[in-house]
Order: structure tokens, then sequence, then C-alpha cells
């Protein structure tokens, strides 16, 4: 299983072509595990979801590795007086776990949200207490872990605890030179 390096990794705009690809972490159900959705019971169901949840989406970007389409990573803004936040998920098909994607994938999509969206002044990442690599992910990629979000969101119908972690569009991490 090889690492990938920095420069393998890219983002991009997400495209109906990426689909196919969106499938596999879509009907995966380790990937699920952790997100708001279940693993789909069949490509066309996840398809569907692809093309009306995500495509739409206004900042949703592909995650590539070495120009293969791995999985998918977005920043949900708040609205109104909280206008200045947004919080960040990702998903990443299973296979590519553990070479260093996913952390790279969080630090360029940072970077390219606060510059391009310059009213953000904070960046979250809510993530399962009982994930702790998806903590580790965040927390590599400059975010920091603000405290514990007693039954804060429900996972599969069940409340559950979240340890929230935040970046600062001036933390000295973020990068507005971004080279990808």
């Amino acid at each position: 299983m090889a690492k990938y390096s920095d420069s393998d990794i890219t983002l991009r705009p997400l495209e109906i072509s990426d689909a196919d690809a969106a499938v596999q972490w879509y009907m995966d159900e380790k990937v699920s595990k952790f997100c708001t959705w279940e693993a789909f019971p069949s490509r066309e169901t996840a398809v569907d979801y692809f093309v009306e949840q995500d495509l739409p989406h206004p900042w949703n970007r592909a995650i590539c590795a070495a120009g293969r389409v791995v999985g998918s990573i977005a920043v949900r803004l708040f609205g109104g007086c909280d206008r200045c936040r947004g919080e960040l998920g990702y998903a990443l098909a299973s296979e590519y776990w553990g070479r260093g994607i996913a952390t790279r994938a969080v630090t360029l999509a940072a970077n390219h949200a606060f510059l391009e969206m310059p009213h953000l002044e904070r960046l979250e990442a809510v993530v399962d207490v009982d994930n702790p690599a998806s903590q580790r992910v965040v927390e590599k990629a400059g975010f920091v872990r603000e405290g514990l979000l007693r039954k804060y969101y429900l996972l599969k119908g069940k409340p559950r605890d979240a340890v929230i972690f935040s970046l600062l569009s001036t933390d000295p991490q973020v990068n507005y030179f971004v080279d990808d």
C-alpha cells in the first residue's frame, strides 16, 4: 500500500462523469459507518444521490489521487449571522484509507475555501467520537480540537457525541498561496 506524495493529491470540481467513482464510496459500509447516510443498496440509488445532492452543492470537490477520483470533500456554509462559518466533510473510498490522501485533501480544501470565500473566518470539522482516524486526519491538517459535543447529531437514528475541531482564516497553517 503505497503512500501518495502531496503533489499526487488534487481537488477539482465534481463532474457528472465522476458518478461511477462515487458509487464506490456510497455503497461501502465502511465509508458510511460515520456518515449520516446509509450505504446505498444499488448503483442506481448511489448515482441518483450523487446527481441530486453532490453535483448541485456549491462547494463540493473531487479528491483525486494520481488523477483518479477516490473521494469527495465539501464545505457547507452556515447562513444568516453565521455566514462567516463553514463545516467541512469528506468521504474517501476505503481502499485508499491510510495513505495520507484525506489529510492532504482536507488541507487543500481548507486553504481553497478560505481563498475562494473571503467572508469565511472559521472552518469546522465535526467528527464522531468513535472515529479516531478522522480525528487524526483533521488534526494533521492543522485543525484545533475544541471539545466534546454531547449528543450533537443523529447517526442512523441514534444521538451521538462528536468532537469539534476548527481552523481559523488567521491561523498560521492556512496557506493562501495554494499550489496543487
